[in-house]
């Protein structure tokens, strides 16, 4: 078998603190006296189930006490440095990095202050590790939407140096969907992506809500969209890229095992799907791991892994040239004579 590490591929979906390694967690909590739970210490990974309000509080939970580690600006771009060797060593060409300002502007001098040291950080990660880099910026679902419409400001002045889309995580059983459509338009006149979550802790139903009212060019995992024929249509049809993390999917219950999480769905539906890793931090899994549970608990071939390698390309904000280079790189990639396949990092 091909080693899956050596695949050209793009990370669209990662988050800012959960791609902090777990060896960095450790050690910058015990420099500053702060007491990690269980879960992130000896009982790591956790075991996480979030279908429900109280696990996914619990979740939270343990994102804001990684977050609380971050205490300088070296902390940052540590993280940020060694999240694009990460990504490098797991054959990643262009990584996505999604980050809201706000959670840290309190500890870095604001949100403008937090977003420039962000991304003079990834300037130079990027530099450093070979591989190209871009920021997403977030909103967040849990708060009101006109904080949305001022990181979607906030994301406009940095489009073109940096900044590449818009995107709206956290729990997206919280608010309304329809409240974040201003904040989307301000990010697309910008000439950003828009790039928000939906479609992993509720149905197909708020699947279309995103696409109505968000306008997306990728959805965050949108998984569930299996769940009605038409949805899948529309999405097929508007060529939107599915950002699909299997092992969080499992991690957190949103599927029983891997076997179930169904990317085949999707893809013989015609819908380009990238793969990601969401939180490797609290997951445990990096980008390459989940090319490889696909070749494990699904059988898929090294054919079907370089046709997802493709869609992580082409759904991607990489500039023109990265991208045909890499999908050059991905046809070679399958010519190649099949050595023995080495062991991701999972």
């Amino acid at each position: 078998m091909r080693s899956v590490s050596a695949l050209p591929k793009a990370h669209l979906h990662l988050h800012f603190t959960g791609s902090m390694r777990h060896t960095t967690l450790v050690e910058l909590a015990e420099r500053d006296g702060i007491r990690l739970p269980s879960a992130l210490v000896e009982d790591w990974p956790p075991e996480l189930v979030a279908t429900d309000e109280k696990g996914w509080f619990r979740f939270q939970r343990l994102y804001d006490v990684a977050r609380s580690v971050l205490r300088t600006e070296d902390d940052v771009r540590r993280l940020v440095r060694e999240s694009a060797l990460d990504d490098a060593a797991d054959g990643s060409v262009w990584t996505e990095i999604q980050v809201d300002p706000s959670g840290y502007a309190a500890r870095f001098g604001g949100i403008t202050a937090f977003t420039d040291l962000v991304l003079d950080a990834v300037r130079d990660a990027a530099d450093n590790a070979g591989i190209g880099m871009g920021v997403v910026i977030a909103a967040n679902r849990t708060r009101h939407p006109l904080d949305a419409r001022t990181l979607a400001r906030l994301a406009a002045q940095y489009a073109g140096r940096g900044v590449y889309g818009f995107g709206l995580s956290n729990d997206e059983r919280r608010g309304d969907t329809a409240s974040f459509g201003p904040a989307f338009a301000i990010a697309d006149r910008a000439g950003l992506a828009s790039v928000p979550h939906g479609g992993e802790l509720r149905g197909a139903t708020h699947v279309s809500q995103c696409l109505d009212h968000l306008h997306p060019n990728r959805l965050g995992h949108g998984v569930r969209a299996a769940e009605d024929p038409q949805v899948l249509d529309r999405i097929a049809e508007a060529g939107i890229t599915l950002e699909v993390c299997p092992t969080s999917n499992v991690s957190l219950g949103v599927y029983q095992s891997l076997e179930e999480v169904p990317v085949r769905t999707l893809t013989q539906a015609g819908v380009k799907v990238s793969l990601g890793s969401d939180d490797p931090l609290l997951f445990g899994s990096h980008l390459a791991g989940q090319y490889s549970v696909l070749r494990v608990a699904q059988d898929f071939t090294d054919a079907e892994l370089a046709a997802l390698a493709r869609d992580s390309l082409n759904g991607s904000c990489a500039p023109d040239d990265l991208k045909t280079r890499t999908l050059a790189a991905i046809d070679g990639w399958l010519t190649e004579k099949p050595a023995p396949e080495d062991v991701p990092r999972i």
